[in-house]
């Protein structure tokens, strides 16, 4: 009986599943913008990672043994398929869907877009700090915590800096794989955005002209290096989780504050229309403030929900 109410309350969560998949994936189409993030404040991040985990050692058993089935169905058991299955559909709808729509109106209006983005990544600054692990510890203690945030912030900051305008025509595949294979790291490490990642080699427009125009052989390639990406990436990053999670979630906390100036919406020099390059003073600010406080506003209602719920299931 427990087993089939257990069963229901997933189905019935799925849409809801579904929907944090639109977003994630939403998010991953979205220079400077971090899908990895947008997990963390839907509340989906640490049992998709595990059940991203749990994936990866079933494929590791399967491939090196021993006794390859059983193993595999033993790893396989950790593997949350009400919960992924509903996420991956949402992420391909965003994909297939909004590729086109989204490259558009990062292009027609770059200013309110990067406001919106500015204000949804701000607002999530909050959720790696309210994950953390209590510590006990001095002044020492304290100045370590703030290096941990501090040196990548100042990272990612110079590192923004160096994104291109320039897209390549008719990349290699090999150069595709490799470059999905980095890009990917954004779905498991909040406050890197694979998108960004994209725009400074030159692959992003490629990569949403693909999949608009439905390009199969270059989708296959891309998907091929993410799935190598991911299949490495998420073993890292689930050790390093379970074992600095305090320093881990400090250090994701820097690369998101960092990737701030990705986002900030006057930007002139190289960034152009769709870049990053130099950062200008505000001009005619109404617009990209107003959709600021609209980003931030839905991340904090998104988190308000989340510890509800969480209060709920506590009762």
């Amino acid at each position: 009986m427990t087993a089939v109410v257990s069963r229901s309350r997933r189905l019935a969560r799925s849409p809801l599943d579904a929907l944090r998949g639109f977003l994630i994936g939403l998010a991953e189409l979205v220079p400077g913008v971090s899908g990895g993030t947008v997990a963390l404040v839907t509340g989906v991040y640490e049992r998709a990672l595990a059940s991203a985990h749990a994936i990866g050692r079933a494929g590791k058993a399967l491939v090196f043994g021993p006794d390859r089935i059983r193993s595999a169905k033993r790893a396989a058991a950790g593997i949350d398929g009400w919960l992924l299955v509903p996420l991956l559909v949402g992420m391909a709808i965003a994909v297939l869907f909004a590729a086109g729509v989204v490259e558009e109106l990062v292009s027609a209006h770059p200013e309110n877009a990067r406001g919106l983005f500015f204000g949804l990544v701000a607002a999530s600054l909050v959720v790696p700090f309210q994950l953390l692990p209590r510590a006990r510890g001095g002044a020492a203690r304290r100045a370590g915590d703030v290096a941990l945030v501090a040196v990548p912030a100042v990272v990612a900051f110079f590192l923004v800096g160096f994104a291109s305008n320039g897209a390549i025509d008719d990349p290699p595949m090999w150069f595709v794989f490799v470059a999905a294979a980095i890009a990917v790291c954004a779905l498991v490490v909040p406050g890197v955005s694979g998108s960004f990642f994209l725009l400074a080699v030159g692959l992003y427009s490629p990569t949403l002209q693909a999949v608009d125009e439905r390009a199969l052989g270059y989708i296959a390639v891309f998907a091929a290096g993410a799935l190598v990406g991911l299949a490495t990436v998420v073993q890292v990053i689930t050790v390093l989780l379970n074992r600095f999670r305090r320093g881990t979630l400090l250090v994701m906390a820097g690369l998101m504050l960092g990737s701030l100036r990705a986002l900030w919406p006057w930007q002139g020099g190289a960034g152009g229309s769709d870049g990053h390059g130099t950062l200008l003073a505000p001009t005619d600010p109404l617009g990209p403030v107003l959709f600021a406080i609209l980003g931030a506003a839905v991340v904090l209602a998104l988190i308000a929900v989340e510890h509800v719920a969480l209060r709920r299931a506590a009762r």
